[in-house]
């Protein structure tokens, strides 16, 4: 078994699934998870390819959100289409990382990526606020590869 296996319990992605639901009630975004063992890549260039695999750079307002997780590598990247990143204050991504680095340096990878996903639906509540007719657009099931 894997890493990406164990590296969440069922119950963690539950809560995990059910943060990306509430983070995206309120909003037109998209949030995503990928977790995969480890990547030969750039964490950053792997990121960018699973954003394209998942149709996250197809959304109508161009404003999904990546979290990807190399999990033996022990790295992560969070990347937004155009639509957000052209919104949020330009520190937004490094700070959010920072919040997720602090809780995963104490082993608590769900509520890391919780903090992360919350963050993440505030600035696409603001910017991107739910219309009427507005649909989820993508899963909020975590992806594995």
């Amino acid at each position: 078994m894997s890493k990406v296996e164990y590296f969440l319990t069922k119950e963690d992605e539950q809560e995990i699934v059910e943060s990306i639901r509430m983070a995206e009630k309120n909003t037109s975004g998209e949030i995503r998870i990928h977790m995969e063992k480890t990547t030969s890549l750039d964490p950053y260039d792997r990121a960018m390819e699973i954003f394209n695999e998942l149709k996250m750079d197809a959304t109508e307002l161009q404003n999904g959100v990546l979290i990807y997780l190399a999990v033996e590598d022990r790295n992560f990247v969070i990347c937004g289409d155009k639509g957000i990143n052209d919104v949020v204050e330009t520190d937004f991504w490094n700070s959010t990382r920072d919040v997720m680095v602090s809780h995963f340096k104490n082993g608590n990878f769900k509520q890391g990526l919780v903090d992360g996903i919350t963050r993440a639906g505030e600035q696409l509540q603001r910017y991107f606020p739910y219309l009427k007719g507005d649909e989820n657009e993508l899963s909020n099931e975590i992806s594995k590869g």
